[in-house]
């Protein structure tokens, strides 16, 4: 199990590293290998523009996870303050943290992301802030669910007593327990960011056409499959599809790990 995680998180993390630190020489413009198919010289072939697409998959790849890890910290973080607050305040806060929670939850999601990206300029900046205020409403009502269960326990009633306050009762106390969950929670958030970023890119509303995204490069593919180019969607879809599988398995067998009871629900 933990040599699963290490293994997918050391795959992950080498190709976001690949990508920060790769001369954009390796991908390239040069029309003189336009449309040539997968070889030793080129893994994954080249594009319309003579692009290395082994070298722009994972570039691409490299800038979904950027933005998918920077989103879900950023939901993560509204989700435990939000949980956290409606469970420990209850009353008026509780109700309003619930109302945002179902407001968000009851629009279609897609649509939202593409709303505030695109009333956010776009590109990689109007992607994650779309991502990180959309992400947090299951998670907040799983840390609330926490808080909930601990609120009305014996050593949280004995804190109270001894006259703590509530912040002081939700360091010491309240968060701490509901670490384990919000761990698991903010590693299964990264698949979901990154496909809603491809998904974003794909649609045109997420990364221009000059940067490279692995939605971008779907969507360009999608005007060359008729001819017979299948490598310019295959190979890219393939290696988004291992990201987002390695980063929910990560989140299973993290799961476990933190909660050992959990595998017999």
């Amino acid at each position: 199990m933990t040599i699963y995680i290490a293994l997918a998180g050391a795959y992950l993390l080498a190709v976001m590293l690949a990508g920060l630190f790769m001369s954009p020489e390796l991908y390239g413009v040069n029309y003189a290998d336009k449309f040539l198919p997968p070889s030793l010289s080129h893994l994954f072939g080249t594009d319309f523009m003579g692009r290395d697409m082994f070298w722009r998959s994972i570039k691409g790849l490299s800038n979904s996870i950027l933005i998918g890890l920077a989103a879900s910290a950023v939901s993560s973080v509204i989700a435990l303050v939000f949980g956290i607050s409606a469970a420990l305040a209850g009353g008026k806060v509780d109700r309003v943290i619930s109302w945002c929670v179902d407001c968000c939850m009851g629009m279609p999601h897609l649509v939202l992301l593409i709303l505030i990206s695109y009333m956010m300029g776009r590109g990689g900046f109007g992607v994650a802030v779309a991502v990180a205020v959309t992400h947090w409403p299951e998670l907040t009502r799983v840390v609330r669910a926490e808080v909930l269960q601990v609120r009305d326990s014996q050593y949280v009633q004995a804190a109270r007593r001894m006259g703590k306050s509530r912040w002081a009762i939700a360091k010491s106390h309240i968060v701490p327990h509901v670490l384990p969950v919000y761990l698991v929670g903010l590693v299964l958030l990264f698949p979901h960011a990154i496909m809603h970023e491809a998904s974003l890119t794909f649609l045109g509303f997420g990364f221009s056409a000059g940067v490279p995204a692995i939605g971008g490069i779907l969507s360009e593919a999608m005007r060359h499959i008729v001819t017979g180019k299948w490598w310019l969607c295959l190979f890219p879809g393939l290696m988004l599809l291992i990201a987002v599988m390695l980063f929910d398995g990560i989140g299973d067998k993290l799961k476990l790990l933190l909660n050992p009871g959990s595998g017999n629900e």
